[in-house]
């Protein structure tokens, strides 16, 4: 029970268990939705030894904890009790239809992160191996590793699935099924030969759902709220079989006949707006994207972005959008690493090490609230650092081609499948701009501290 004291004292200033409706964790925050938000002493839990600070954003009140969040998250369920019923999904009339939105994202992409990451990393550095002729697509630790690893994304849709389906209160292998039906081999291959398919006289649109995210997602959603709909209204002694099964019976082939291809037609159209939006002027897009991504991680939305980059990859095999938000981590750890450096009072120093570390290693929550925001300056030298490498990474046409974790963990990311290693080596050197730029900025204008924080 290390972090007895840090759960308790967090219980009791929002409000004690009876307030809490969900927790859940991210990579670095504790995640409570709350029945009455205004009862919560923000200024207490901030002041908390263990916690770099919080906010409420997306409907949530949000708690950073840093990457030790998943044994604070444990100890957290223990204390509230019957963990199953706060791990369920909650129906909340009263949230707008945003926020509803927001969390049924967060709650869908959040568990697959790491292993996504791991899997991004995995291709990138087999890519690597090709390329420097350390290994041969010939060989079987090659085909092995590069199997698993790929498996992640071309049976996306089962994973979606899945998690689609816990989250929006229907049977998650219900969700699974959906998603494996849609990346069933004899499907993909009547995609692949162009064979015209029928259900009923009604013909089928066919599509290569492969690796692909919101024709999974929304089919889950559709069999989640059917699947609950006949848990209703069947006896008690038929809804275990068949209420799965009568959902089953209507979605899989309207997920066929229209939600497939209708999301197919979204996912297409939003990959093309945003690679619109950045070929408008890719220049300026660094300089923005590049200077204040980190502003949106500080209202927690950056969760909001992820369908649409992860869609990128998916989609197009490539991003330029994220390639540029990467570089906004090396800029806040230069800051945090800079003041450090900088600053003369010892606790903030060991402070701002081991706050930047962490960002090396792509989580960025600690920095925003430990040094960053109580000492503005830092998160202005971020920016002006940030704006400048992104601008570099536009200018180069730098791509990332897998999605994974930040930091010097995304630089296999940047490897081209074909092992076209060039976005690799910018982002290599436009990250060491965007760390050293900070720090630089510390030793020449100083820390800011004591002169109203600026």
């Amino acid at each position: 029970m290390v972090y007895e004291q840090l759960v308790t004292d967090i219980l009791d200033a929002v409000g004690g268990k009876d307030n809490i409706t969900r927790a859940t964790h991210c990579a670095t925050r504790l995640r409570l939705v709350l029945k009455n938000e205004k009862v919560v002493d923000k200024i207490k839990i901030d002041g908390l030894d263990k916690v770099a600070g919080s906010v409420f954003s997306g409907g949530q009140y949000q708690v950073i904890i840093g990457t030790n969040v998943v044994d604070v998250h444990k100890e957290f369920i223990t204390a509230m009790g019957a963990p199953e019923i706060h791990e369920e999904v909650v129906e909340e009339k009263d949230t707008n239809l945003f926020n509803r939105f927001f969390k049924a994202l967060v709650g869908v992409m959040t568990p697959m992160f790491g292993v996504m990451g791991a899997a991004g990393i995995m291709k990138g550095l087999l890519a690597l191996a090709l390329a420097f002729g350390w290994l041969k697509e010939t060989d079987g630790a090659y085909q092995i590793w590069y199997a698993v690893a790929q498996a992640y994304f071309y049976f996306l849709p089962i994973w979606v699935g899945y998690n689609a389906s816990k989250n929006f209160g229907g049977s998650p292998f219900l969700g699974a099924m959906l998603g494996a039906g849609m990346v069933y081999p004899s499907i993909v291959q009547a995609y692949t030969d162009g064979t015209a398919m029928t259900f009923f006289g009604i013909p089928v649109v066919m599509m290569n759902y492969t690796q692909s995210l919101f024709p999974a997602l929304l089919a889950a959603f559709v069999a989640a709220k059917l699947e609950i709909f006949f848990r209703k209204s069947l006896p008690e002694v038929l809804k275990m079989m068949f209420a799965p099964f009568f959902t089953i019976l209507i979605v899989a082939p309207l997920t066929f006949l229209a939600i497939g291809p209708v999301m197919t037609w979204v996912s297409n159209t939003l990959a093309a707006i945003v690679m619109a939006i950045y070929d408008f002027s890719p220049l300026l897009f660094g300089i923005i994207g590049g200077a204040f991504w980190q502003v949106v991680v500080v209202f927690g939305l950056h969760y909001a972005f992820i369908p649409v980059l992860i869609n990128n990859i998916t989609n197009l095999g490539q991003d330029p959008i994220n390639a540029v938000f990467q570089v906004t981590v090396f800029a806040l750890a230069g800051a945090a690493i800079g003041y450090a450096l900088k600053t003369r009072d010892s606790k903030q120093r060991s402070l701002g090490l081991s706050v930047g570390l962490t960002g090396l290693l792509g989580i960025t929550e600690p920095i925003i609230y430990s040094v960053a925001l109580p000492i503005r300056r830092q998160f202005v030298y971020a920016w002006i650092s940030g704006g400048i490498a992104g601008a570099i990474m536009a200018f180069n046409s730098a791509l990332i081609y897998n999605f994974g974790n930040g930091g010097i963990m995304a630089i296999p990311l940047f490897i081209a499948p074909d092992g076209n290693l060039s976005s690799m080596y910018a982002f290599i050197v436009v990250a060491a701009v965007a760390f050293f730029g900070p720090i630089v900025l510390n030793f020449v204008f100083g820390t800011g501290e004591n002169k109203n924080n600026l």
